[in-house]
Order: C-alpha cells, then sequence, then structure tokens
C-alpha cells in the first residue's frame, strides 16, 4: 500500500467518519440548498475560522438568505452585516454576489477554470466547491494538508499544484474518498492543536 493511501487509513481509524461541520459537507447524496450551503460556506471560510462562518451561516438563514438566489436578490447593502462575522464582509459579500450570479445562469457543466474566474475564488475555493458541493473527484489542498505532508515527510515541494497531483495519483479517483479523506486531515489537524 501506498504512503498516501495508508494515510488515509490511518486517519480513518484514528477519527471515523467525519463529523461537525464534515457531516453536511460529506453528506451524501446532498439536496439543492445543501449543495448553495456548501458554496456559500466554502466562499466564506476563507482567511477565517469555522465558527465565524458559521454565525454567517446562521445570520443568513435567519434572514431567509441562505441560498444563491436570494443572496442575488438581498444586493451587497443588505448582504454585507448578515456575512460580517465571517470577517473582510465587504469584499466576501462581493464574491458571493458574484457566485450567485454565477450559478444563475445554471452553467450545464461547470469547469475548475469557470470557477476561477470568478472573483475571490482561487484554487482552493474552487476545488472545495467541485469536491464537496458538485462531487467532482478532485483533491483540495489546505494549509492543513501542507503541515500533514511536511509532517511525515511526504513531499518538499508543498506547491498546490504538486501536492494535488500526489493525492490524485496515489488515490482511486473517487469523489467521496477524496471528500472524506481531505476531512479527516482538517479534523486531524484542529484536534492537535
Amino acid at each position: 500500500m501506498n504512503q498516501i493511501k495508508s494515510l488515509y487509513q490511518e486517519l480513518r481509524k484514528k477519527h471515523g467518519k467525519p463529523e461537525g461541520q464534515w457531516k453536511l459537507w460529506c453528506k451524501r447524496p446532498k439536496t439543492k440548498s445543501e449543495r448553495e450551503e456548501v458554496i456559500i460556506g466554502a466562499i466564506l471560510t476563507q482567511r477565517t475560522n469555522w465558527r465565524n462562518v458559521e454565525l454567517s451561516i446562521s445570520n443568513l438563514k435567519k434572514a431567509g438568505a441562505c441560498s444563491l438566489a436570494k443572496i442575488s436578490k438581498l444586493g451587497a447593502r443588505k448582504l454585507r452585516p448578515l456575512v460580517r462575522p465571517s470577517g473582510f464582509y465587504k469584499t466576501k459579500a462581493d464574491y458571493l454576489l458574484g457566485a450567485a450570479k454565477f450559478f444563475a445562469r445554471k452553467p450545464k457543466r461547470i469547469k475548475r477554470g469557470d470557477l476561477l474566474g470568478l472573483k475571490g475564488v482561487g484554487k482552493e475555493t474552487a476545488d472545495s466547491i467541485l469536491l464537496y458541493a458538485l462531487d467532482k473527484p478532485i483533491f483540495v489542498i489546505d494549509e492543513y494538508t501542507r503541515r500533514l505532508v511536511k509532517e511525515k515527510g511526504l513531499a518538499k515541494d508543498l506547491s498546490y499544484d504538486h501536492l494535488q497531483k500526489l493525492f490524485e495519483e496515489n488515490l482511486s479517483k473517487k469523489w467521496r474518498l477524496y471528500q472524506d479523506f481531505h476531512a479527516l486531515i482538517v479534523i486531524d489537524a484542529k484536534n492537535k492543536k
């Protein structure tokens, strides 16, 4: 068994099935509203902790606006105070509005490049949306993954593209596996604190 597969088995044995935030993100199948909540969360979680994102999502739910269609109708002025707990609320409101407009066009086949073309959506956010909201087999690389790879001595090159290739070449190309594995990496890192 290769080192990447062994690492997955080790984390699965240690933590079991992903829980907490990951209960929704790894849920199968997801409803349309659950998929949209994942997209919203993926954008809001940039440069903040998940607890702050939960507060923003709670605000959106209380306002009856936790969907991309409702976000686009709110406009920036009404959206900003709702997402304020996530930090950078003016910018994130604009990013959410851009994503809402993109998904309103209902593209038949969403490609990574399309998401990367959205203002405020980088590789990690795009890949999180593809993997967790759209069930596409693309491995998400984040700071927790980099730290774990470095700690285990699995690679010297810790760049996003290199690590993504490392995981995807050493695992079966299955989105369920990628969802669980990435979630377990984050859970493991947070439990070490």
